[in-house]
């Protein structure tokens, strides 16, 4: 009889063992069970300080002063790198404010709240517009800037100031209230005016907010191209230290830094008391309200090297209103408050008007009476309102301010004609600020401030967002 051959034994197979399920564990009725323990995140990397934003924007800056000073005429020629680089920035600001705007209002809902924050903004721009004026007539009283120079008010050149003359003729309240109103609603994004994109953009999420639901998809549509538009900030600002590399090189090359030692006075001045507005008034207006004044600078530190070495606030508008909503700020209320802020909350613009008017007034030899600067006062008041919005504001208003007190020679702008473009630094640093903290501070009265993401944005942590600590409106 055959055997049957037998089967070859299978090479055991390569596969990994299975592993094993756990084991159920039986716990008693009644018995909390805990919940297991996750290993805590990594702690983020540290990224090279080269890498970061406003480190470049120093370097740049500090390379443009260096050019301008050795080499002028190359310092001069690099001009159009920050024309450039801030008509980037001014391209993409009427959309971005558009956006924000009308987003913000369509979702409140309640078209009540806007009324409110409107208001309350006015109110908060109102008494510090009117403190900083106060602030810029003390300290030229105090300290005197311009006593000893003894200008003869008929030596100077009326030629130098006549454009800036017939501009503050020609800027009225009517004509002001009238242009905020665009003629049609693709001119109010094509004249680059703040004021009449934000009117449109009120008008338009007003509309948005009284349709209901039906309003959904365009709103849908909205958010994603404002996202697309966001991402369209953030790749410009890689060019920034481009921009402020051009533009301090042609300040230094073309003013040099031997035009400020003849004014030395007015200029520190100016910016001594613009540090004092910032950091004692504002500093206490920020402690009043729950956050330092120093570490909301250091959280806007590449904005304010941005506005540094470019001499404009509008070149960080776009950052702003973004860095505001990531610190806690309702959207609603960052719409509203940045881009009228950049019109009638000019802090720098106000001390440097009344400080300015003195200086002329002293250079010149002519004591102004109490009456005659409290006019000079309530006039700065309104025509600093009237000129909102008007390239070469501080110039204009200054102008507009001395043609109503006949003792001041509106001529003697003249005077700091050859410093004012290193004073527009600090001015625009100063209304930069005192934005910031208005933005912050109207939000927090409107009960629309998140603690958790204010403290963990100005604390700079790159750790997990509190969420639920929103104010409420009884605050």
């Amino acid at each position: 009889m055959a055997r049957t051959p037998k089967t070859p034994a299978r090479e055991p197979s390569a596969k990994p063992p299975t592993p094993r399920k756990p084991r159920a564990v039986k716990v008693a009725p009644g018995v909390a069970v805990p919940d297991p323990v996750e290993p805590p995140p990594p702690p983020p990397t540290k990224k090279p300080i080269w890498t970061h934003l406003y480190f470049q924007v120093l370097v740049a800056i500090g390379l443009g002063a260096l050019i301008g000073h050795f080499w002028p005429s190359f310092g001069e020629s690099l001009k159009p790198l920050g024309d450039a680089f801030i008509k980037l920035v001014k391209m993409i600001i009427a959309p971005v404010i558009f956006l924000t705007v009308a987003l913000g209002i369509a979702h409140l809902r309640d078209l009540g709240k806007v009324g409110a924050v409107a208001a309350k903004a006015f109110a908060y721009f109102l008494t510090f517009s009117t403190l900083a004026l106060i602030v810029g007539l003390i300290v030229a009283n105090v300290v005197r800037p311009g006593s000893g120079m003894n200008v003869d008010p008929a030596s100077l050149d009326q030629g130098l100031v006549q454009g800036y003359a017939a501009a503050a003729h020609d800027s009225t309240i009517v004509g002001f209230l009238m242009n905020i109103i665009p003629d049609t609603v693709v001119g109010a994004f094509t004249t680059g005016n703040i004021l009449q994109v934000l009117f449109f953009a009120i008008l338009f999420g007003i509309s948005l907010a009284a349709i209901g639901e039906r309003a959904r998809p365009v709103m849908t549509l909205l958010e994603s191209v404002s996202e697309a538009f966001f991402k369209l900030v953030a790749i410009l600002m890689k060019a920034a230290p481009v921009g402020a590399f051009g533009a301090f090189a042609f300040t230094i090359g073309r003013y040099g830094i031997e035009s400020v030692i003849s004014l030395a006075a007015l200029v520190a001045t100016f910016y001594l008391t613009s540090a004092l507005f910032v950091v004692v008034i504002l500093g206490l207006v920020a402690r009043f309200n729950g956050f330092s004044i120093f570490r909301l600078m250091r959280y806007l530190k590449e904005e304010l090297l941005l506005v540094l070495g470019t001499s404009s606030s509008e070149a960080a508008l776009p950052s702003l209103i973004d860095k505001m909503e990531k610190a806690g700020c309702d959207k609603p209320v960052v719409g509203l408050v940045v881009p009228l802020g950049y019109s009638f909350n000019l802090d720098g613009t106000n001390i440097y008007m009344t400080l300015a008017a003195l200086f002329i007034a002293q250079a010149c030899g002519i004591d102004l009476s109490i009456g005659e600067q409290a006019l000079l006062l309530g006039v700065a008041m309104l025509s600093s309102k009237g000129a909102a919005g008007v390239t070469g504001a501080g110039f204009i208003t200054l102008a507009a301010t001395l043609a109503v007190v006949p003792s001041v020679p509106v001529a003697g702008i003249a005077l700091i004609l050859g410093v004012d473009r290193f004073m527009s630094e600090c001015r625009a640093l100063t209304n930069f600020i005192g934005n910031a903290v208005a933005t912050i501070v109207v939000s927090r009265w409107q009960g629309g401030l998140d603690r958790g993401r204010l403290e963990t944005a100005l604390a700079g942590s790159g750790g997990a967002v509190v969420i639920g600590s929103r104010e409420s409106d009884a605050d």
